[in-house]
């Protein structure tokens, strides 16, 4: 029997999974699936490790008990050895409450609600999953792992907002997101640079976008605040706004439904463009708002970069990852020109190539381009608890 693990990734209309073979400390990738348009015209697709369709079907409106019945049911059937041994979730809160990953059970399901007005957006469709495989699979070991939870053992200073005490004691504070990303980059890089460099800043640049600053392999600033739309622009959220802004808006008569969207889906690349939250497109674009919507974006990451900086007291190597932080060669050197004031000496070939080390041999700050992987994050911290209990 080969033990598997499940790893989910659920969205309020999508669920993103991916299998992996258990082989004492080695994870390998079996299968991946894809649910889109849970509640409208649902599409399913599980592919093998070699991006092979396995399984294509169309359906009306299911529901993510419906969904997630149709990826089972499939694995069930598989003749491959595989035993489904545990599920691990990406859940994007853990508030002050889950500092790192924990088994799943009433309880902690309990106080996973009491974090939905945290990310109202987000937990309640990470807990929905959850709760069908409870009632599917009873017995399944089900483990939580948190976007917040990297960030958790931030400096309290790093977290606070000037606001009053009694807002902090609420939960009102900075979390940051995209851990398990940040957590998988300190996990790798050793592989490659020989060691972790001690001051480190890792850019997660993709359709969602957050930098963090890691000290010692540990988290101590991002760029991310209580919620995952602060900071760097992205695709379609704004990042860092002026709360007056907000203000402003809901006083010229712009109600909380349209502000949400405008901030979340109607901004970002996408809102200063007009033409697209896809930055090759926008790359590829002669248009001149498309142009302003990447030098923002690259002059944005420039200004986080001397932030996080100056929280780590310097800089001894740069991580892109993310869709385009490993993909976009022209975004990686137009922000690498801005950052020879911290000893970074770019090679424009290796960049172009896209080579895992992308700056010379005389570069006082090393730069890396590494491939993320939050799934297997996820599935090695299920697999640690899976040999607890």
């Amino acid at each position: 029997m080969k033990q598997a693990i499940l790893v989910v990734n659920a969205g309020s209309s999508s669920i993103k999974c991916a299998v992996f073979n258990v082989n004492n400390d080695d994870l390998t990738l079996f299968y991946r699936g894809n649910v889109t348009g849970i509640g409208q015209q649902s599409h399913v697709t599980i592919s093998n490790a070699q991006h092979q369709i396995l399984f294509d079907q169309t359906a009306d409106k299911l529901t993510h008990e419906q969904a997630f019945s149709k990826i089972l049911t499939w694995l069930e059937q598989r003749d491959d050895g595989l035993t489904l041994t545990a599920v691990g979730h990406r859940v994007v809160h853990g508030g002050t409450l889950f500092t790192e990953p924990v088994a799943i059970d009433a309880d902690v399901i309990t106080q996973l609600e009491t974090l939905i007005p945290l990310a109202p957006l987000h937990q309640p469709h990470n807990i929905a999953p959850i709760k069908v495989l409870q009632r599917l699979k009873p017995t399944l070991l089900q483990v939580a792992c948190f976007d917040t939870a990297f960030h958790a053992h931030q400096p309290e200073v790093a977290r606070q907002f000037a606001i009053p005490r009694q807002l902090t004691k609420q939960g009102i504070k900075r979390y940051g997101f995209h851990g398990s990303s940040y957590e998988y980059i300190t996990h790798s890089l050793p592989k490659h640079a020989g060691s972790l460099p001690e001051r480190l800043i890792v850019a997660h640049l993709g359709n969602g976008a957050s930098m963090a600053a890691i000290k010692q392999g540990h988290g101590v600033a991002t760029t991310m605040g209580f919620t995952a739309l602060d900071g760097l622009m992205m695709g379609t959220r704004c990042g860092t706004i002026d709360p007056a802004v907000v203000l402003h808006l809901l006083e010229q008569g712009m109600s909380m439904e349209k502000l949400t969207h405008t901030l979340y889906h109607e901004s970002g690349l996408l809102g200063v463009s007009g033409i697209s939250n896809d930055m090759q497109v926008l790359l590829d674009s002669d248009s001149p708002n498309a142009q302003e919507a990447v030098d923002l974006f690259i002059y944005r990451i420039v200004r986080e970069v001397g932030s996080l900086s100056a929280a780590l007291g310097g800089l001894d190597a740069l991580v892109f990852t993310g869709g385009i932080g490993e993909h976009a060669h022209i975004i990686r050197e137009k922000v690498c020109q801005q950052m020879t004031w911290l000893g970074v000496e770019l090679d424009k070939t290796a960049n172009e190539n896209h080579a895992r080390k992308i700056s010379t041999t005389d570069s006082e700050t090393s730069v890396w381009v590494l491939p993320t992987n939050e799934e297997k994050m996820i599935a090695l911290h299920t697999a640690h608890l899976m040999q607890k209990n």
